[in-house]
C-alpha cells in the first residue's frame, strides 16, 4: 500500500449521510463525519431494538493530519479496524441500524470521550476541563492519538488545542448524537434498545492470557455492567456454535461507547465485539484473505439470530 489513498467505500451510499456540524471550527473535516444506515425508512419505527457501530473502521486521514504526520500513510493505517465496516454491512437489511466511522481512529477516536487529551502533544494549554489523567491518554490513545502499534509516534510537531477542537466539533460529537438518536429510536419503538460496538484485535492480542488455542472473539461488557447478561451469553453460544472461541472481557472489557451507553437499568444495554484479525484479515497489507467471506457470512448469521431473538425480558428491567 502506498500514499494516503482510502482503501475503498464498501458499504456503499448510507441511507443518511450526516453533515459536518454547523459552526466547526476551521480545522474541522470538511466532509461527512460517519455513515448511517437505517433499517426501516426515516419516520417509521426501528425493526428491532439492535443498534450496530464501527466507530474505529473509518480511513480518510484528512490533509492537516497528514501535514503534521511523521508516519507513513501505512504504519498510522495500522490502527485502523480495518475492513469491519464491510463485515457487518449487511445488518441494515436484517434489521439492525448502523453507524460507521468515515474518519479515521488515529485522527479522531470515537471511541473516547471527547476531551480525553495529551497535554504533551499541544503546544499551547489545554482547557480544565479535558481529561488529561486517564489510562487511555498515558497509553497514548486518548482522542486524539499520539501513537500507533508499537509505540511509534504519529506526530513530528505539537498540535494545538484549535486543531483538537476541529476534530470534535467536526467529527466526535456529529458521531455521538447520530448514535444516541438510533438508541432513542429504537428504545422508543420497543422499550429497551440494544447497542453492538463493532472492532477488531491483533492477532497476537488473541493469545494474550496463556490461551492454549488463539481467541477469536472477546466480548466486552464490562463484567456485567454495560449489558444485561443474557446478551452476553447469547452472543457467546451463537458464536461457539460456529466453531469460534470466545473469551469474555479479557483482554478488551469494553471502551467509553460500552461504558457510556450500557445503562441496563435504563434498558440500554451495549456490548462490544471485538474480532481476531488473523481471521480475515493480511494485518502486513491490510487486505482481506480467504477466510474473509466466510466470517462475513458467519457474522450475518449471527446479526439475523440477535435480530429475531426474543429479547422480551430486556423490556421488563
Amino acid at each position: 500500500m502506498t500514499g494516503w489513498e482510502p482503501l475503498g467505500e464498501f458499504l456503499g451510499e448510507p441511507l443518511v449521510e450526516p453533515v459536518v456540524a454547523p459552526g466547526a471550527a476551521e480545522a474541522a473535516p470538511a466532509r461527512a463525519a460517519f455513515g448511517l444506515w437505517r433499517a426501516a425508512a426515516e419516520g417509521r419505527a426501528a425493526p428491532t431494538p439492535l443498534v450496530f457501530a464501527s466507530p474505529h473502521s473509518g480511513r480518510h486521514y484528512p490533509d492537516d493530519m497528514r501535514a503534521a504526520a511523521t508516519l507513513d500513510a501505512h504504519a498510522i493505517r495500522r490502527s485502523e479496524d480495518a475492513l469491519v465496516d464491510d463485515l457487518i454491512a449487511a445488518a441494515p437489511g436484517l434489521g439492525a441500524a448502523l453507524i460507521a466511522a468515515r474518519y479515521a481512529r488515529a485522527y479522531i477516536d470515537l471511541n473516547r470521550e471527547a476531551f480525553e487529551l495529551d497535554p504533551g502533544m499541544f503546544a499551547d494549554e489545554l482547557p480544565d476541563f479535558a481529561r488529561i489523567r486517564t489510562a487511555r491518554v498515558a497509553a497514548g490513545l486518548g482522542a486524539i492519538a499520539r501513537v500507533v502499534s508499537e509505540g511509534q509516534e504519529i506526530y513530528a510537531r505539537k498540535l494545538t488545542f484549535a486543531e483538537a477542537r476541529g476534530r470534535i466539533d467536526g467529527a466526535h460529537r456529529p458521531y455521538h448524537a447520530a448514535l444516541e438518536a438510533l438508541i432513542a429510536e429504537a428504545h422508543r419503538a420497543h422499550g429497551f434498545a440494544i447497542l453492538v460496538d463493532w472492532h477488531s484485535m491483533p492477532a497476537a492480542a488473541g493469545r494474550l492470557g496463556g490461551r492454549e488455542r488463539p481467541c477469536d472473539f472477546v466480548l466486552g461488557d464490562r463484567y456485567g455492567a454495560a449489558c444485561a447478561g443474557l446478551l452476553t451469553t447469547r452472543v457467546e453460544r451463537d458464536l461457539r456454535a460456529m466453531g469460534y472461541s470466545v473469551a469474555r472481557n479479557t483482554p478488551y472489557a469494553g471502551g467509553y461507547t460500552t461504558e457510556h451507553y450500557g445503562r441496563p437499568a435504563r434498558r440500554t444495554h451495549a456490548l462490544q465485539i471485538e474480532i481476531n484479525r488473523a481471521l480475515y484479515l493480511d494485518e502486513a497489507n491490510l487486505t482481506p484473505t480467504a477466510g474473509f467471506e466466510k466470517l462475513k457470512a458467519d457474522l450475518e448469521r449471527l446479526t439475523r439470530a440477535l435480530a429475531g431473538a426474543d429479547w422480551s425480558a430486556l423490556a421488563a428491567g
